[in-house]
């Protein structure tokens, strides 16, 4: 055999192998196209019959599912109960079908009453609706969901133009964020079986506040006066007179003291102490493992909002945060209603990581409150301490609820324990940073 047989041998196993790879290729991207073909046709048919599956309730799919089950049992055993069964399932799904035609034209709008209140206090809401049609409408049922609970009202026929009021109180037992809506409209039958709905609005917030204490002005360490508190470094620009010293070149004229220059014969300068506003760094932390329970979790949260409330009406420059919220304080309002949203949650990092990293986003605060529960170790205070700058001062509140209020330290920083809201102004009038 010569050399280009035995070559030409060798050749034709991979010339088969391209071949069948070939076809492989060809068989899987058809595969491909008609698998992508099925899944569009398979949507084209789901959006069609959409409209009609959508009103079909959960019942309604069961009862339609027990129908068939009770047709393949009478055709496949001859039970004639069974087919009278199917026919009856059947046929209540067939009645039920009139209930969900016809269509209204509502304008619907859902009213709170105050929009924010404290936990504890009453809050009314009122669900307005009218009718935007030309003709009559025919009676239905309204939904609004109101936080976790569901209302429902019966709206009966409207004439055109007319209008119909449902008033409904809100639960404010505890502080939370309620929201009311949307309001839904439905139409079916009475089984529930075929179920359209329509909704008409959005929805609205009502702000459960937590309670809060009134406290005295300047409290807690914050600013003594309107001019800011004295620091060791000197600068050229400032309002505390410190010294003269000679003039140097690129010295501001303005600062140059005429009367000593006049006595020494050389020119004199001003020095100043730097002066400092006051900043605030207001910490919360919300391991519910730090808390004995719920309700110490709420007095630890009332007490983060009454020291913040009162450090923005005292114009403090002031950043309040949770580990993972940051709240607004511009007002007293977006202060309380960021705290309305604060919830328990398990931390992946210490107080003193939580302490430091919000240190870090408000690198110039002068003073950090720490509101912590009656289960944190102390030696977390210390931590917190520890990992702060020497120039800054820390003050931590602890909430025990039902235990006697008091005055203690930890380190060099004062640790107050709080055991009721109402004690809590005078604990704070007696905190010396």
């Amino acid at each position: 055999m010569t050399t280009a047989a035995r070559a030409g041998q060798r050749r034709r196993p991979s010339q088969g192998g391209y071949a069948i790879r070939t076809v492989t290729r060809s068989a899987t991207r058809t595969a491909r196209a008609a698998g992508a073909a099925i899944a569009r046709a398979w949507g084209r048919a789901a959006a069609a019959v959409e409209p009609v599956t959508s009103v079909i309730s959960t019942i309604g799919w069961l009862v339609l599912a027990a129908a068939v089950g009770a047709g393949a049992i009478a055709l496949g055993f001859g039970w004639v109960e069974f087919a009278f069964v199917a026919a009856t399932l059947a046929g209540a799904v067939l009645l039920a079908v009139p209930f969900v035609f016809g269509r209204v034209r509502y304008r619907v709008e859902v009213e709170l009453q105050p929009r924010r209140v404290v936990a504890g206090e009453r809050a009314l809401g009122r669900l307005v609706v009218v009718n935007d049609g030309t003709s009559p409408s025919v009676g239905t049922r309204m939904e609004l969901p109101v936080g976790a609970g569901l209302a429902e009202f019966r709206i009966p026929s409207l004439a055109p133009s007319a209008q119909h009021d449902e008033l409904f109180a809100v639960p404010t037992q505890r502080r939370a964020v309620i929201v009311a809506g949307p309001a839904v409209s439905v139409r079916g039958d009475e089984l529930g079986l075929l179920r359209r709905t329509v909704r008409w609005n959005e929805p609205v917030e009502l702000f459960v506040h937590p309670r809060t204490a009134r406290l005295k002005p300047s409290a807690a360490g914050l600013v003594r006066d309107l001019e800011g508190e004295v620091t060791a470094k000197i600068t050229d620009h400032d309002i505390s007179f410190h010294a003269l010293r000679q003039y140097e070149p690129g010295d501001p004229l303005r600062n140059v003291h005429w009367r000593s220059s006049a006595r020494t014969g050389q020119l004199m300068v001003r020095q100043y102490e730097e002066t400092r506003r006051s900043q605030l760094l207001l910490l919360l932390g919300t391991d519910p493992a730090h808390y004995a329970d719920e309700h110490e979790f709420e007095l630890a949260i009332s007490i983060f909002a009454s020291l913040g409330v009162q450090v923005v009406r005292d114009g403090t420059e002031m950043a309040a945060h949770t580990e993972a919220l940051a709240l607004r304080s511009a007002t007293v309002t977006s202060l309380l209603d960021d705290s309305s949203r604060i919830e328990a949650a398990p931390s992946t990092k210490a107080l003193r990581e939580f302490a430091r990293d919000a240190s870090r986003r408000m690198p110039s605060a002068s003073v950090v409150i720490a509101v912590v529960g009656s289960q944190l170790p102390l030696t977390e205070l210390r931590a917190v301490e520890t990992s702060l700058a020497n120039d800054v001062q820390l003050l931590a509140f602890r909430a025990h609820a039902g235990a006697d209020s008091r005055i203690g330290k930890v380190g060099s920083s004062p640790v107050a324990t709080i055991g009721e809201l109402g004690e809590l102004p005078a604990v704070v009038r007696k905190v010396r940073p």
